[in-house]
């Protein structure tokens, strides 16, 4: 059995990760062990998988705006007749396949930044965030409904927790319908804090629901702007780097409630 173990250990590489020991015989140590060393391998494979997507989808996302930016400079410097508004319209869409790279790089390194080890961890009020960030949100005339606890404190990195809720926030933004609403909520309650933004906009099922936090997912046409499929993909990385959890549930009437649940109490964490 441990010639079995060691040959497949040799064996594993990044494109080899579906091997597997697959050890019979009696349950004892070395059954276990290799039990536990398959189910390694099925996280490896699982974690190697989704990275594979994640580059492939991002790729691709990148790809789009810089196509859009070498095609309008094709036009533009084929125009013999320097057509000066010609000239302008390739600008405008040059800048616009720009500002839309940028905010894909933005994005994507706030991702990375919370795989970090490094975060300044110090209190932040989500309840005071809320409500400043949602002073400062373009709601396009959406009504707010706000419910927010005196103090909603959590442990935590302040800027990713900004993004965080910024995110959510300008997703309930995006995603809703003319003349729409959003209600905010957060609440302490022992060592747990609990923000939910919920908001009206089109029916989804639970499967498609639970699929937002995937990177680059789209269920329809964002209602305002270009959305980038990354914001609640982020805002669920930074609950989870803080102990915390975020979850999606589709309203009756239409619309989500996003769900974070934080500690607010320090968690224990290698430094």
């Amino acid at each position: 059995p441990i010639s079995e173990i060691t040959a497949t250990a040799r064996k594993v590489s990044q494109e080899s990760l579906h091997e597997r020991i697959a050890l019979e015989g009696p349950d004892d140590e070395l059954r276990r062990l290799a039990d536990t060393f398959d189910a390694m391998l099925v996280r490896l494979e699982t974690a190697f998988d989704r990275q594979a997507a994640f580059v492939r989808n991002a790729s691709h996302e990148l790809r789009t705006p810089l196509s859009v930016i070498r095609t309008e400079t094709d036009v533009a410097l084929a125009d013999e007749a320097d057509d000066p508004e010609a000239l302008r319209s390739s600008l405008a869409a040059v800048r616009k396949a720009g500002e839309r790279s940028e905010r894909l790089v933005d994005a994507l390194l706030t991702l990375a930044q919370v795989d970090r080890g490094d975060h300044r961890w110090n209190e932040v009020d989500l309840a005071r965030l809320v409500r400043k960030l949602s002073d400062e949100a373009d709601l396009d005339g959406l009504r707010l409904e706000l419910a927010l606890a005196p103090r909603a404190t959590v442990l935590g990195d302040a800027e990713l927790l900004r993004t965080m809720v910024a995110n959510v926030i300008d997703n309930a933004v995006r995603h809703n319908t003319t003349d729409g609403w959003i209600e905010i909520r957060a609440d302490s309650a022992g060592e747990s804090v609990r923000l939910e933004i919920s908001n009206s906009g089109a029916g989804i099922t639970v499967e498609e629901a639970a699929s937002l936090t995937e990177p680059f997912r789209r269920l329809a046409a964002a209602r305002t702007g270009d959305g980038l499929g990354l914001g609640l993909s982020i805002a669920a990385s930074v609950a989870q780097a803080h102990g915390g959890e975020l979850t999606i549930d589709p309203l009756d009437q239409g619309g989500l409630r996003v769900s974070i649940h934080l500690p607010a109490t320090p968690v224990s964490r290698d430094r």
